[in-house]
């Protein structure tokens, strides 16, 4: 497809709104960055009344001048930017203490606990999402529209979210717990195109963020310091505790369980070994972490709590085989989920308590839910 083809596909046909969209209103999530910008000018573009609207998720004062984070500081500034080249109204909308109840507080909870959180699912099930959506419905919107690399299709029994179309920038794996209603409401034009075709979108029109640098990392996290966040919000919590072996023998002392997650290898400062040990579990009552050789990372199923299911009943049974992905970043693996289980048809590595597990048939997002624990399939 061509930079034109795809400009055109993209304003003609992926806000999935009746005609004339002359009389529709969009309201798109603004971040500040170049994704959600070009998602604004394509629904300008389309005929459609366009708002712009941006959470203030947290204290600006830590982002300003930070690359690579959104909603905050500079992020806001530019999203009105845009929004003033363009010529559509823009709101900012203070949710900074419901963002550090939700997210922020939770996510320090979870590393305490043992856990590895995925703050930016959380975020999209509370104030990116539930917030806004209640926002975009005050102001009479037709839908909400955001810049993710997803992709909406209207399927038999209604709105489907499936991959999208550059593997490199999907980002289903963090859209799961989107309920069916949600999908209905929701737009994203992005995911049938390539990122190149974006900035190219946002060059074109003379938008600032053309060549703004993508998010990286966690967002609330000044220089990816998990556990500085950790200490600030909950001061007094972290202690040093014990490292141990698959039988309990201690091997060195940690500096809190909030430095580690499952699959760690570096960091564990103890030398001697036979073979390189990795984080097997961490234990947040004993406060130990425990390690152990990479095959007793082996799992063969997981419990998920708070399952969201995107396909029907009746769907499910026609859906096929069925693909898991247990972290953002790894390689879908075979899989089926028997009642709360997901079950491996060979045995996961690095399966860590806290994270997603998000099911796919072929393409299509059917399921996801959050690992709660796991069966080992270690046999040694």
């Amino acid at each position: 497809m061509t930079f034109a083809e795809s400009l055109t596909s993209a304003i003609s046909g992926n806000f999935q709104l009746p005609e004339p969209l002359s009389a529709r209103r969009i309201v798109v999530a603004m971040s500040g960055g170049v994704d959600s910008s070009v998602t604004a000018a394509l629904a300008l573009k389309s005929g459609a009344e366009v708002i712009g609207v941006t959470l203030r998720l947290y204290d600006h004062g830590e982002a300003v001048g930070r690359k690579g984070a959104c909603c905050a500081g500079q992020d806001i500034r530019d999203a009105a930017a845009v929004a003033d080249r363009l010529g559509f109204a823009h709101h900012v909308i203070d949710h900074e203490s419901a963002f550090r109840q939700s997210v922020v507080e939770q996510f320090a909870d979870e590393y305490l606990a043992g856990r590895t959180p995925i703050p930016c699912v959380r975020c999209n099930m509370g104030p990116k999402f539930t917030d806004l959506f209640a926002i975009a419905r005050d102001l009479g919107a037709d839908c909400l529209a955001t810049g993710h690399y997803v992709r909406r299709v209207e399927g038999a029994q209604g709105a489907e979210m499936h991959r999208a179309i550059d593997p490199a920038r999907d980002q289903s794996y963090f859209l799961f717990a989107t309920t069916r209603a949600q999908l209905e409401f929701l737009r994203f034009p992005l995911g049938g195109m390539p990122k190149a075709d974006v900035r190219a979108i946002a060059s074109s029109l003379g938008l600032g963020v053309a060549a703004k640098p993508d998010s990286q990392d966690i967002c609330f996290v000044p220089d990816g310091d998990y556990a500085g966040i950790v200490t600030k919000v909950r001061p007094g919590a972290v202690h040093e505790g014990a490292i141990v072996d698959l039988e309990g023998r201690e091997l060195g002392r940690h500096r809190g369980i909030i430095h580690y997650t499952v699959g760690q290898r570096r960091g564990l400062e103890i030398g001697g070994m036979a073979e390189p040990l990795y984080v097997v579990r961490i234990d947040a009552a004993k406060n130990e972490v425990i390690v152990g050789p990479r095959a007793a990372l082996a799992v063969s199923s997981a419990r998920l709590s708070g399952i969201n299911r995107l396909a029907t009943a009746e769907e499910w049974g026609a859906l096929g085989p069925l693909t898991a992905k247990v972290r953002s970043m790894a390689k879908p693996a075979p899989a089926r989920l028997d009642g709360d289980r997901l079950v491996f048809d060979t045995p996961e590595y690095g399966v860590s308590p806290g994270q997603a597990a998000v099911l796919y048939a072929d393409d299509r997002v059917v399921a996801g839910g959050w690992i709660e624990e796991t069966a080992s399939a270690f046999q040694g």
